[in-house]
């Protein structure tokens, strides 16, 4: 297929369930608020932790989006996938019939799965024994799962995949799904990324790796992006995503069009287990492939939403890796980081920041990077700091780089 017979993919649909809000409208008034989503831990006892704090979920009820019997045979990353991809197709106001289920796909990425189920199973099985371990461990736990039952949960019979690169999984998906709307084999996907990893043994690993904060006491100035008294990532839970059309059947149905996907980028570090590349150029190479996919110069681009993790390596590295592809353009590009509100989502980072990169643009707004009081020396770009911003936005990049050396880039572009 030649790049003449490439169809347009355009975002029609959006669905959040992430630490400041439980729906679109809440999340993204929480985004351009500024709102602080982490505070102590509640999902367990984490009194011996080092760590004591995430961005938890508040007041999700799955009922809402499932019945009892089925909420209960699923661990919460897919109750969070399947609520999110739920909003996103009434946000689209599409439905999924007889007629159109086997063009209608999803892949949803996730960095650890039901991990929880497995923490408690594995109690069950020390204590009581392996003949009561529950039937439903091994399809609660599974990573693929959140794909599969949305699935079965929305009627789609499309391509369905999971992809499960740690932090760069949500953002996988989103590519990988454009890719299969562009070249013909869907008429629309679900995408995006879901995770539920707050957990004692999750909490306790990061911890160990000495990559999570651990300003237990002022746990709203925790997550502190591109500043120079940073000094780990803060977890948090959720899922983002996102409804993608091919244009000409988003246009036969009238669908609001936020924005159209342009670009992706992916590459490999190939250097170290959780380390970035010094100098970022992985990262930097993953930037310039999306930009040669969409066919756009590091001039144009006008808003990066930053993987920016609040983690001493992370931060300066993708700074260099900008600085190192947008050269001069560089400094006058608006960055910023929304896990500064939301927390590190892992698996699930990919698919609220894509939603927050198609709402940038569709408002013409920006997201700020709070908690950004003494800018670290090293990290010397716009940060949109502390509060949002009021900026036309005609070309956004979303980042996502994760654990293993996975670096993955999306364009998005308004509609035109």
């Amino acid at each position: 297929m030649t790049n003449l017979e490439k169809k347009r993919v355009v975002v029609t649909g959006l669905g959040a369930i992430t630490p400041i809000g439980n729906n679109l409208a809440e999340y993204w008034q929480g985004l351009i608020g500024g709102r602080n989503g982490i505070g102590p831990i509640t999902l367990f006892d984490a009194a011996r932790h080092d760590c004591r704090i995430a961005g938890e979920v508040k007041g999700f009820d799955p009922h809402d989006y499932l019945d009892r019997k089925d909420a209960k045979r699923m661990d919460r990353f897919a109750q969070f996938a399947i609520a999110a991809s739920k909003q996103a197709l009434a946000d689209a106001e599409f439905a999924i019939n007889d007629l159109n289920a086997e063009q209608v796909g999803i892949i949803i990425g996730t960095g650890i799965g039901g991990l929880k189920v497995l923490e408690d199973q594995q109690e069950v099985y020390l204590t009581r024994g392996p003949d009561r371990c529950s039937p439903f461990m091994i399809p609660m736990m599974i990573a693929n799962m959140a794909a599969g039952l949305t699935a079965i949960h929305t009627g789609a019979k499309g391509p369905n995949s999971c992809t499960v690169t740690a932090c760069a999984a949500g953002s996988n998906a989103v590519g990988d799904a454009f890719r299969l709307v562009q070249n013909g084999y869907a008429q629309a996907m679900i995408c995006g990324g879901t995770e539920a990893a707050v957990t004692p043994l999750s909490v306790a690993g990061f911890a160990a790796a000495r990559a999570l904060s651990t300003r237990n006491e002022s746990p709203e100035s925790a997550c502190r992006p591109f500043d120079r008294d940073r000094d780990g990532f803060v977890m948090g839970e959720g899922a983002g995503i996102l409804l993608i059309e091919e244009l000409e059947h988003a246009l036969s149905r009238n669908a609001r069009i936020y924005a159209e996907i342009v670009g992706y980028g992916m590459t490999c570090d190939a250097y170290h287990m959780t380390a970035p590349v010094p100098g970022g150029a992985g990262a930097a190479r993953a930037m310039q492939l999306a930009l040669k996919d969409a066919g756009i110069s590091p001039d144009r681009i006008d808003y990066i939403n930053a993987h920016g993790t609040s983690t001493p390596a992370n931060d300066k590295t993708e700074t260099a890796a900008i600085k190192s592809v947008l050269g001069e353009s560089a400094q006058r590009v608006a960055v910023s980081s929304t896990k500064s509100m939301t927390g590190h989502l892992l698996g699930g980072s990919g698919g609220i920041e894509a939603v927050a990169t198609a709402m940038a643009i569709a408002n013409d707004q920006i997201p700020p990077t709070i908690n950004l009081t003494h800018p670290d020396p090293e990290c010397d770009l716009d940060y949109v700091a502390n509060h949002s911003r009021s900026s036309t936005l005609n070309v956004a990049l979303s980042n996502s780089f994760g654990f293993g050396g996975h670096n993955v880039t999306l364009v998005f572009k308004k509609y035109a």
